[in-house]
């Protein structure tokens, strides 16, 4: 599927969910696009410094800069937002993107219950570092294959770039069209997961996590609540790989949304939302 016919067919299934935000792809490329948001260069990091106990974590966490927040800053000002090994910004985002491998053991216990005789008390998402541990490792991306992971919106694809995953901002009504598609896509009653994870985990460690397994899965995430600032009031992201997204526009001529469904009535429950967040198109 040529770019062009990809925007087309999402134009089309835009129209059908009654969402007025494109999606964004994301991709990894050696050079970054115009107007990129994403964390200043940090201090050198690395799981041998941490283990020669040669990191200065105060340092590191002067350069903090959350994937999700640059994401933020990229859906508002119609931009790119990037991280990279040097320009990694937040610890956990930096190895869900597949820049920095092993992961840092400072993570297993700021996300869960901090470190004993310290200030620092953890995000209590995870009930214990060990537990935290598995999470990293079971999830565990692939090396990064290239400089930057980059997310930008659909229509910001330049000839000769492709998404490897697309990424959906949407409310329940909307969820509701994308889950049932990539049912009717697949056939598949397991073919969307909703595994724990960051923002950014959701939206690029699990879905190529099942990519990676040759599975058909989209990944709804959103849920972390560190996160949640960087999200509009009851949204959610839904990814899908880009072999899954083209599955699935190619199955819209015979979905619920061009036959006589209750999408209908689903649809108008988009519109009233859309207007109860001043959202609705003039």
């Amino acid at each position: 599927m040529t770019m062009q016919t990809m925007l087309d067919g999402t134009a089309a299934f835009l129209d059908y969910l009654g969402l007025n935000e494109e999606p964004f792809g994301v991709h990894y490329a050696d050079t970054l696009p115009e107007n990129a948001y994403g964390p200043r260069t940090g201090v050198p990091i690395s799981r041998e410094l941490e283990d020669r106990q040669e990191l200065d974590m105060q340092e590191v966490m002067k350069s903090f800069s959350c994937v999700m927040g640059n994401i933020w800053l990229a859906r508002k000002k119609g931009g790119a937002a990037f991280v990279s090994t040097e320009e990694y910004g937040c610890l956990g985002g930096v190895y869900y993107s597949g820049m920095l491998k092993p992961h840092l053991r400072f993570i297993e216990h700021y996300v869960s219950t901090g470190f004993e005789g310290t200030p620092l008390q953890g995000e209590r998402y995870m009930p214990n570092p060990d537990a935290m541990r598995d999470f990293l490792l079971e999830v565990n991306p692939r090396k990064a294959p290239g400089k930057y992971c980059i997310f930008k919106p659909l229509s910001r694809f330049k000839d000769g770039e492709e998404p490897e995953f697309v990424i959906f901002f949407a409310r329940p009504e909307v969820l509701t069209g994308l889950h049932t598609q990539a049912a009717f896509t697949t056939g598949d009653m397991d073919c969307v997961a909703s595994p724990f994870g960051a923002g950014c985990t959701n939206m690029i460690a699990w879905p190529l996590y099942y990519k990676e397994r040759g599975v058909d899965r989209a990944v709804i995430g959103g849920f972390d609540p560190s996160a949640r600032k960087f999200m509009k009031t009851d949204e959610l992201t839904f990814t899908v790989s880009l072999g899954l997204y083209e599955k699935m526009l190619a199955a819209l001529p015979e979905s619920m949304f061009t036959h006589e469904t209750d999408w209908k009535g689903v649809r108008k429950k988009v519109e009233r939302s859309a207007k109860a967040w001043g959202e609705a198109e003039s």
